[in-house]
């Protein structure tokens, strides 16, 4: 599937990870992608990874905590290529993370992940949203599929996905009369650089747990994102698909 219209997707934490893997799947689709994140260097990379393959990439460090950066950010999408039309809301803090007991959770790194993981997803939206592509603007927020199984020692993270999927409502409400749709979606645990350096028994972990019995794979999150901003989804709104090979519902 290409776009000769030249669609322009914005991925945040694009610098690696689940990120990377979006970049490289929305390329595929024919998309012009601008990769968003606060490593510059890691940004870089993938934009090299890109452009090795054909695309048209653009690398912007940005801090999605500071509304300052990321109206700079969405200033330079649109002066490099007036247009936005795809919105991944993908940084996070997640593999650095200290798995603690809800009641010994630091506030300090309590704060640092609501202002990454919610925060970070509200002030991209809200900036990028007046200046995308309308009707047909696309907004896919990260998720977890922690939320449904209530992750213990891991509460501050779990907790921030929880609001993107309420935000993820409430824009879908906010956003549906002009053409633009918002969905989320919860990955099960998937296998990143991120995910593997977690433990050791990566590779099968919740393996025995899901209907499908094998790994998530990043490419099994990418598609599902790809197919919520193209046209066939163009009346899906508000919704958290959960990609996590059926372990939800055993």
């Amino acid at each position: 599937m290409t776009h000769a219209d030249g669609r322009v997707v914005l991925i945040t934490g694009a610098g690696g990870g689940l990120g990377r893997a979006f970049a490289v799947g929305f390329a595929a689709a024919g998309d012009r992608i601008v990769v968003a994140d606060i490593d510059a260097a890691g940004a870089h990379r993938t934009v090299e990874l890109l452009a090795a393959e054909g695309a048209d990439a653009l690398a912007v460090r940005v801090d999605v905590t500071k509304k300052a950066s990321v109206e700079a950010l969405i200033d330079t999408v649109i002066d490099r290529y007036g247009r936005l039309d795809v919105v991944v809301n993908n940084a996070a803090i997640y593999a650095t993370l200290t798995r603690t007991p809800f009641a010994e959770i630091d506030p300090d790194e309590w704060d640092r992940v609501m202002a990454v993981n919610a925060k970070g997803t509200w002030l991209v939206s809200a900036a990028a949203y007046p200046r995308m592509t309308k009707p047909g603007g696309r907004i896919i927020n990260i998720a977890s599929a922690t939320v449904m199984s209530g992750s213990p020692l891991w509460m501050h993270y779990v907790a921030s996905k929880a609001a993107v999927i309420g935000m993820t409502r409430v824009m879908a409400r906010e956003t549906g009369s002009e053409g633009v749709t918002v969905n989320a979606i919860a990955p099960g645990f998937t296998l990143t650089e991120a995910s593997m350096g977690l433990m050791d028994d990566a590779a099968t972990y919740g393996v025995d747990r899901g209907a499908i019995k094998r790994a998530s794979q990043p490419d099994d999150i990418v598609g599902t994102a790809v197919f919520l901003a193209s046209d066939q989804a163009s009346y899906i709104t508000g919704q958290t698909l959960i990609v996590d090979g059926g372990k939800q519902f055993i």
